[in-house]
């Protein structure tokens, strides 16, 4: 076949998988899947999808049989350079017009450069992939590996668009759209690693900048016609609708994903991920019962991959949380536990947390069930890529907690909502805000009708106080939210479990004296949560939060010594037509179990903490302590060529 009829067909199976017409799309690729370079792709990303929404070993060894016979099909057309021509290449630029012997801009050269984006793009699934198939040490290195060569390939599919003279535009701009989409990806993910995770990373080849990566991304959307223009949709709609709400403090782009929404639901009015991603769009605005509506039509919309259903389960069931229709909430957190294999520890809790918010509501059956679902969630825990999901963790400690305190917890759901970033979602809604803030008041009071001296009384009052605190900050009383923050913190030292509360006060803290101005002091507090505490719940969670304040905080500076005002900062010093302030918080590192996109970007960041907590392992493992990635870090930057190096060569060598 050859290389447009290719391309044509990967835009008819593109068509019909965004239309919802999952079985068409396969069909349409599987004969060519040993042959075509742009069927075998396809076929490969589709098994992929499956693998990743399913979780099930089955679909896992699939996906990979796909990838590998994709990679095998690239490498039959991707050009081999020979021994002269590689040591030329370290000693004078390359002639991408040479790119092939024969004529210019031949179909062999097309199809070579073609082969290298492919291969870039199989490359990068595999080796996302190799994380859930083997949790091994080797296993880590060999993904690393392949995640490097793909980030070189792309740098040459780069060099390539830019350099060569392209004779022939309609292959061009089906080219051109891979390239952008691959490394605004790239870019976009190394950005919101913290700095000094960056710095090993610049210094073994790779680069990451945010705007870097949205101007590529955006500017691969722009070109319509393209094959790779849905990834770039994806990718966008992808970050700024989850991505940024996971991984940071601020705000996705709302303007554009409206833009591309409006667009992509005229071509796919019935498309499942269309649906869902502006459900989400008004999920983030606030507007909860349209939000409902979308996620419900999404969820509706195909009954072929039903694994798309858990997506929206998982946002319904925070949709309803967030108007405290905890029943409701409840039941889809129990078809998310019936249906989904993504983490029935995770659901099991959250189901029990939703049933915990009724109080004396309950019934007889309620209750019942409430302790079995806290006493099974422990035996579900896994281990994704060797390592133990943060919150998963958490949520063991807080089952444990349930039973210590005589079948009681202190408003489980409203903790996990701070936790997800949902007090945002809150603040923009006066009526949202103040309703949670009532449920918070009463919960206080009835602690403070019980007995003092009790174990865990001052886990519970400071719990409550810095979800008061955050509340109080939305709400605009500055005043108020920083008593019970300062609150908090004066019960450090009586907290017995629940350490996680103090960095976590300091950094509301710090949003709360940024939101007035005082970037000095918020500065301040963020290095004191920094740098004075380790070892407690979620805490690489809070350091990526803590990362993306302080490197908005210096853009902030460096712009305000240029006698620039930016709209971020005004935005926080002003009020939003409701009167509510837009807050920046950071919900859980952990892999979200509720979309593929999220778990996109996860793996890619996860490869570089989990690669360096292994090596640390190798190099380090005298050090029985506990040590945080941030001290680990710090180690490999002053072992210097033996420990330092071993930790990094054994990565990238």
């Amino acid at each position: 076949m050859d290389l447009q009829t290719s391309v044509d067909e990967a835009k008819i199976a593109v068509h019909y998988f965004f239309n919802n017409k999952f079985i068409d799309a396969k069909e349409l690729l599987l004969p060519w899947a040993d042959s075509s370079m742009y069927h075998s792709l396809g076929n490969s990303v589709f098994a992929f999808l499956e693998a990743m929404l399913t979780f099930e070993q089955q679909h896992i060894e699939a996906a990979s049989e796909a990838l590998k016979q994709c990679i095998t099909v690239c490498n039959r057309y991707r050009k081999r350079n020979t021994i002269s021509e590689s040591l030329g290449k370290m000693v004078k630029k390359t002639n991408y017009d040479l790119y092939s012997p024969g004529k210019f801009y031949n179909i062999t050269y097309t199809k070579e450069i073609h082969a290298e984006l492919c291969y870039a793009e199989a490359l990068l699934l595999k080796s996302m992939l190799t994380f859930v198939e083997d949790e091994t040490l080797v296993s880590f290195i060999k993904a690393g590996l392949k995640i490097r060569s793909c980030f070189n390939s792309y740098k040459e599919c780069m060099n390539i668009l830019n350099q060569r003279n392209w004779g022939d535009e309609s292959h061009k701009v089906h080219f051109e759209s891979g390239v952008r989409m691959g490394i605004g990806a790239f870019n976009l993910m190394i950005s919101l690693l913290p700095a000094r995770v960056i710095k090993l990373l610049e210094f073994i080849g790779f680069s990451g900048s945010k705007e870097v990566g949205l101007r590529e991304l955006e500017t691969g959307y722009r070109l319509q016609h393209s094959v790779r223009q849905i990834l770039c949709v994806m990718t966008l709609l992808g970050y700024h609708l989850m991505v940024v709400y996971v991984l940071s403090h601020t705000d996705g782009d709302l303007e554009i994903c409206d833009e591309i929404l409006r667009s992509q639901l005229q071509l796919y009015p019935e498309g499942v991920w269309f649906l869902f991603f502006k459900g989400r769009l008004e999920f983030m605005k606030a507007n909860i019962d349209d939000a409902i509506n979308w996620y419900i039509k999404s969820w509706k919309s195909q009954n072929i991959w039903p694994q798309y259903h858990h997506i929206c389960f998982w946002e319904l069931m925070w949709t309803n949380s967030v108007k405290q229709e905890w029943r409701e909430a409840s039941m889809y957190a129990d078809r998310l536990l019936q249906e989904s294999r993504w983490s029935r520890t995770i659901y099991s809790y959250q189901k029990a947390a939703m049933l915990c918010m009724l109080g004396d509501d309950l019934s007889l059956d309620e209750e019942t069930e409430i302790q079995n679902l806290m006493r099974d969630a422990p035996q579900w825990k896994q281990r994704i890529a060797g390592k133990s999901l943060p919150m998963e963790k958490f949520v063991v400690k807080k089952t444990e907690r349930f039973f210590a305190q005589k079948k009681m917890l202190v408003l489980p759901a409203v903790e996990l909502m701070y936790l997800w970033n949902l007090f945002k979602v809150l603040g923009r809604k006066r009526e949202l805000i103040q309703n949670v803030f009532k449920t918070i008041e009463k919960a206080l009071a009835k602690l403070d009708a019980q007995k003092k001296h009790q174990e865990f009384d001052a886990d519970n009052h400071a719990l409550v106080l810095l979800l008061k605190g955050a509340s109080l900050r939305q709400m605009q009383s500055p005043l108020q939210a920083e008593e019970c923050l300062n609150t908090v913190l004066l019960l450090e030292k009586k907290i017995k479990e629940d350490l996680y509360l103090i960095p976590y006060t300091l950094v509301e803290l710090a949003l709360l004296f940024w939101d007035q101005g005082n970037t000095a002091k918020a500065s301040q507090l963020l290095e004191d949560a920094k740098k004075n505490y380790t070892g407690y719940s979620l805490e690489s969670r809070l350091h990526f939060k803590i990362h993306s304040l302080q490197t908005e905080l210096s853009e902030e500076r460096k712009l305000s010594s240029d006698g620039i005002v930016t709209e971020s900062t005004s935005l926080r010093r002003n009020f939003t037509e409701l009167g509510v302030v837009i807050s920046y918080h950071m919900p859980a590192i952990s892999v979200p179990p509720f979309t593929l996109f999220c778990q996109f970007y996860y793996f890619p960041l996860f490869v570089w903490c989990e690669l360096l907590n292994k090596c640390h392992y190798v190099c380090l493992h005298e050090r029985e302590e506990v040590m945080s990635l941030d001290m680990k870090l710090e180690i490999i930057s002053k072992t210097g060529a033996s420990e330092g190096a071993l930790a990094v060569g054994c990565i990238w060598i």
